[in-house]
């Protein structure tokens, strides 16, 4: 790789040049992050410990968590880290690995999210066979077939890349190594990059949100033929939530890396990345599982054997 690559790193330029700026945005994302690192990790910690939550329900929820602190952690610490030093370099390696593993935990997300929605499907729509059709080994599938996802998303994308010559401008304008940005650089052909990109979104993309969209489908169809006006209210404001969360993940993702690249909306593309992969894993336990009751009563346990 050493002989095609005439750029060994990149210079990430991050949110702002400012320095005050950089001080007050270091302090910003260490608060998103330590809430979300806390968050996900109280999530785990109550679901492992409370035998009352472990259901399927649960146990995906404590794996979303999970694939959120790894998701966070792939771009947030090397974001802070630049925000405090002048050396806001990362190396070529550096990038491919973030890359990878970016793929990988958001592949992993999406399916998860899909899992969980055939799980409300079931719990809802067909509740007398429930216990039948997510029996433990089922969700371990369905936990193991999204990190499966995840791995081939990420290697899908990441291996093209190692094929990339630069010799040019090693400037990335952005917090972190995102294809898009990484393919603007490149003085090679790119367009098998680009083909691979668009095709593999679009197709891990559809094969997780189509079973998610249809699950919601069905679980609104039934919510609206409840009799009770309170249940109809409780399990529109559940789904509701899960739906913005989802709506806004897929839909910032896909403007990111479906949508024609070009080096004029920078400002808009970080903005719409620091949704997806800063805002999304630190709101996923409050929309998910602190909004539930059985989550919420198993803290309140908890922190009662604490104190």
């Amino acid at each position: 790789m050493e002989n095609q690559t005439l750029i060994t790193e990149f210079i990430l330029l991050g949110l702002s040049s400012d320095p005050r700026l950089q001080i007050l945005l270091f302090f910003v994302f260490l608060i998103i992050y330590t809430v979300t690192l806390f968050g996900n990790l109280v999530i785990m910690l109550v679901i492992r410990s409370e035998a009352g939550l472990h259901t399927p329900m649960f146990f995906f929820l404590s794996h979303l968590a999970f694939v959120d602190i790894c998701y966070s952690s792939v771009t947030i610490p090397k974001m802070l880290g630049n925000l405090v030093t002048m050396q806001k370099t990362i190396s070529w390696e550096g990038c491919i690995a973030q890359v990878f593993f970016f793929f990988q935990s958001a592949g992993a997300e999406v399916f998860i999210l899909a899992a969980m929605a055939y799980d409300r499907y079931v719990a809802i729509c067909d509740p007398l066979h429930y216990t039948i059709v997510m029996k433990t080994e089922i969700c371990k599938q369905l936990v193991g077939g999204a990190w499966t996802m995840g791995f081939l998303y990420a290697l899908v994308n990441a291996l093209p890349l190692l094929n990339l010559r630069f010799c040019r401008n090693n400037t990335l304008r952005h917090y972190s190594c995102e294809i898009p940005s990484l393919l603007l650089l490149s003085c090679s052909d790119t367009l098998t990059n680009y083909i691979v990109l668009l095709a593999s979104s679009f197709l891990f993309g559809l094969a997780s949100f189509i079973p998610t969209l249809i699950s919601y489908i069905y679980i609104i169809s039934t919510i609206m033929k409840m009799r009770s006006a309170e249940g109809r209210r409780k399990a529109f404001s559940t789904c509701s939530s899960h739906l913005i969360v989802v709506g806004l993940f897929y839909g910032t993702g896909y403007f990111r890396y479906l949508r024609p690249n070009t080096s004029s909306s920078i400002i808009l593309d970080q903005l719409v990345s620091i949704q997806y992969s800063i805002s999304t894993p630190m709101l996923n336990p409050i929309i998910y599982s602190l909004k539930t009751k059985e989550v919420k009563e198993a803290i309140k346990k908890l922190l009662k054997q604490i104190y």
